[in-house]
Order: C-alpha cells, then structure tokens, then sequence
C-alpha cells in the first residue's frame, strides 16, 4: 500500500514533511512482541486504503528502532504501546496513547481527515474530468445522499447532470443553493439551464407532436419526436413515446434497438433505467 512506509532514522524527515503539506502523517510507534499492537495495525492499514493521498501512516517499530523510537518517545511523551502520533501543517495535532477500540481508532482519525461526502466530490469531479460521467454521477448522487445541504455538492451534482442531459435535475439542485454560494460555477451552470430549457421545445419536436397528435397511429412520427426528446434531454418523454411504439408493434424498425440505447445513456443506477426496463420485460415476457 504505497500510503503506509516503515520508519527508520533515514526516511524519517521526509515523512515529517508530508505534515507540512494538509496531508495528515500518523507515526505508529509498535512493537512485534505485543499482540495488542498487530491488532490495531490491522485497523489503521483498513483505514489508510480508504483516505489515499489525504493520508500517509508511517509505522515505527520500536524493536527494529530502538534509538530513533527512544528520541521520539522522549520528544513526544511516550507511555504505551501501541501509540499513534497524528502530525498535520507541520506540528502534533492529536495523540492516541495504548490499544484502542475500532471506533475510538476511526473516530481519532476522521477529527483530521477528509470527510466521507468531500472524498466522493473529489473523486466525482476526476471522473467528470475524464468524461466518466455515469461514474461521476454515481459518486457525486452518493455525496448528495450523505450531505444533501452542502452547496459545493449541489454544485458539482447538477454540473453532471447537465452532462448527462438530466436538464431538469440540474434545475431543481440549483434552486436550493443559497445566495452566498452562487459564485461563478453557478452562474456558468444556471446559464446552460436555461440554454438547454430553450432547446426542449423546437420546432421540430413542436411539429412531431402536432403530427401525432393529429394521427396517433404515426410511429414514424413518434420515433422520430423520441429521437428528438432524446436529444434535448427529454429521456423520460423520449422513452414513453418508445414504449407506446413497443407496446404495438416490438419488431417496429429500430424502435426497440433505441429504447434500448436509451436507456443505456443514463447512469447506473438510475431510476428511470429501472422502471423503463421493468415495463419492457412486462410485453416481453
């Protein structure tokens, strides 16, 4: 695990400065002949695979180490083993002295840490980046989920649902970001809104519904205006106009085929994927 380094006299100003730089450093003081010590070794190992880069764990084996684990005990007031000494912007900000609990382990680390929802963001925004929005969407949903009030990740949401042309989503996330967090992200976003708000009615999705609404019977027509409401976003529109074509007639020319496609476009776990695959099963089977 390339955030978790073993402790020695040679590496051990490196280390420390990692603290300067908002990554927090946990110095494990441990020893092999204490089985209290491999215990808790296991936790901060779980632990440090889930904060990445926003962790480094350097562990001392005071066995191995006995004159730099000696100095540093000495510094830092050393009493128990195991030990952790947890170091950010360059100095100590907590010590969790003897054998600890899971929670009180987890609870020591998260007080410095990132929270759960901010990690998500950030992982959310690389994927947006690299143009992996069905991803993007799934941790940028699951940040919301956690923290529903943080406008950053409002933001972030409704950014990728314009991608994802969820035009009506993006609208309704920003309607509840507060004034003091409309910055220029969400000035940029509000004006694609409403670029994307115009588009939903042109005149030829105007024309198709006439046609269909003059001629029912039309799925020309009909596939043609889902192609159209495809195009501007309008997937739940696009997909009932499909089903009402696939409810008729399944082989009716690529009908099913862009139903399908559809469908496809819209990210994992979607709700609307769901309920247009169930009605699909229903006149397959």
């Amino acid at each position: 695990m390339n955030n978790i380094v073993d402790l020695n006299a040679n590496n051990f100003q490196d280390i420390i400065s990692n603290s300067a730089n908002e990554k927090l450093v946990a110095l494990v003081f441990w020893s092999n002949q204490i089985p209290e010590c491999q215990e808790q070794n296991q936790i901060i190992d779980k632990i440090a695979s889930q904060y990445g880069e926003h962790l480094l764990v350097a562990k001392l084996d005071c066995d191995k180490e006995q004159a730099l684990a000696s100095q540093l005990g000495q510094q830092v007031g050393l009493q128990a083993l195991p030990s952790i000494l947890l170091l950010k912007d360059g100095g100590p900000v907590d010590m969790v002295a003897g054998p600890q609990p899971k929670a009180q382990l987890y609870a020591a680390f998260e007080k410095h840490l990132p929270k759960a929802e901010d990690l998500l963001l950030e992982a959310a925004q690389k994927l947006l980046t690299e143009g992996e929005l069905s991803q993007a969407y799934t941790k940028a949903k699951q940040a919301y989920d956690l923290n529903p009030d943080k406008s950053k990740v409002k933001l972030v949401l409704a950014d990728i649902c314009l991608n994802i042309q969820k035009v009506d989503d993006a609208d309704a996330l920003l309607s509840t970001v507060p004034m003091v967090d409309q910055d220029a992200y969400y000035n940029n976003l509000k004006a694609k809104i409403e670029l994307a708000q115009e588009a939903k009615d042109s005149p030829e999705i105007m024309q198709l519904e006439q046609v269909i609404a003059n001629d029912d019977s039309d799925f020309d027509a009909k596939v043609k205006l889902a192609v159209q409401y495809d195009q501007v976003g309008r997937k739940d529109e696009a997909l009932a106009m499909l089903f009402t074509v696939l409810q008729k007639d399944l082989a009716f020319g690529d009908a099913r085929k862009m139903y399908l496609d559809v469908i496809a476009t819209l990210p994992d776990g979607d709700e609307l994927a769901g309920k247009y695959r169930r009605k699909l099963y229903s006149i397959l089977y």
